[in-house]
């Protein structure tokens, strides 16, 4: 697992660099930015756009259904612990014919956006297949079919539309058609996990890092991926400490200090969902105690990220700084970065310990809230 987190810390390095050789720092900033939901569907919709924030229907910004957006026009729903990421509710294409698939992508701006996905509850209509197509035309392989499912529908009723939609899409000419099932109150049952895995391999590395950090904590592989993803920007945040690169790092100031571990300890906190808020909601989502959920935050970073007790651990990690951590360094790191001094290691073993505790706490949490994996 930790060479995987040193491989992944790597390529974050490239990429970054990359960017900034080229000039590029717009794909930093692009990538955390922009993730539209062509659905249709009323309070399934609704439901499935509050679930990929971590919102329940009568918090602060939710979706409404039915949507007060006039037809036709787009809304706009932000993350409200990652103001960066951006859900975007698309019109759903028309079903009149003929349908000309090019203006409809040029009315919502379809290439813009890193992932579509053309979310539906009963049939698929012919013309989202055709936008489909057009996308895969342009090279946009990041275009995805859903359907939206409801407690109250039964396993064979949602295989025989599934099965419905792979038809037509098979007809249309989709070569090997998907069409995910998935429950917007459990997301992290029937094929959501998948989606989410198949998202991350056809997303530009930076952009699927992103993507992984905003989503709320559905499912205990989920928090894994979101401690190793942590770890991968510690590492780059480590680097600039040891004066190992000098780029931009997202989260990360220029200067690496105890700021900077409170930054990225902080991020991370939100992005596992162990602040009172979050814990509350899921307390309340999942009818438990919110008492009994807080009390599994034994890590105190999980409580809260301060300055002193940052301070602490990497005076801790200081004193205890182990040839094996070395060794791993320098194994790792390409021969120019060989040179990273004490600072380097002293950052990655007290932020990565940091993170595991409170990617502990997170796992805790979510067992006692009934959230596990499986159908």
């Amino acid at each position: 697992m930790e060479v995987d987190v040193v491989s992944h810390s790597l390529n974050l390095l490239e990429t970054l660099k990359e960017s900034n050789e080229n000039n590029k720092l717009s794909d930093v900033k692009d990538a955390v930015e922009d993730w539209p939901w062509q659905e249709s569907g009323g309070p399934k919709k609704s439901a499935f756009i509050n679930a990929l924030r971590g919102l329940g229907p009568e918090d602060d910004g939710a979706a409404l259904s039915p949507c007060p957006t006039p037809p036709g026009e787009m809304a706009i729903y932000p993350n409200p612990k990652h103001p960066d990421f951006r859900l975007w509710d698309l019109p759903p294409t028309p079903a009149a014919s003929p349908f000309e698939p090019e203006g409809y992508m040029e009315r919502v701006k379809f290439l813009r956006y890193n992932v579509v996905v053309m979310a539906f509850t009963q049939s698929l209509q012919a013309n989202s297949v055709a936008v489909f197509l057009e996308a895969r035309s342009m090279q946009r392989d990041t275009v995805y079919f859903s359907l939206l499912a409801s407690e109250k529908d039964t396993e064979k009723g949602l295989e025989e539309r599934r099965n419905a939609s792979l038809e037509l899409m098979k007809a249309q000419g989709v070569a090997l058609p998907k069409v995910f099932l998935v429950r917007p109150s459990c997301l992290e049952k029937l094929d959501f996990p998948g989606l989410l895995e198949e998202m991350e391999r056809d997303l530009p590395e930076i952009r699927a890092h992103a993507l992984l950090l905003a989503l709320p904590t559905l499912s205990p592989v989920l928090v894994t991926q979101k401690r190793d993803a942590f770890k991968a920007l510690v590492w780059a945040a480590a680097s600039l400490s040891g004066g190992v690169s000098a780029i931009p790092v997202p989260l990360v100031a220029s200067m690496v200090d105890a700021r900077v571990g409170v930054r990225i300890l902080t991020k991370a906190r939100a992005s596992l969902c162990l602040d009172d808020e979050s814990v509350e909601r899921l307390a309340w989502q999942r009818r438990v105690d919110p008492a009994r959920l807080k009390a599994l935050r034994t890590c105190n970073l999980s409580v809260e990220v301060t300055k002193g007790e940052v301070n602490l651990r990497l005076a801790a990690a200081e004193k205890e700084l182990t040839t094996n951590t070395t060794r791993l360094v320098e194994m790792a790191m390409p021969r120019h970065a060989r040179s990273a001094g004490r600072s380097f290691t002293t950052m990655l073993q007290a932020l990565n310990g940091a993170i595991d505790e409170m990617g502990v706490d997170e796992e805790k949490i979510l067992a006692a809230a009934g959230i596990g994996e499986g159908k």
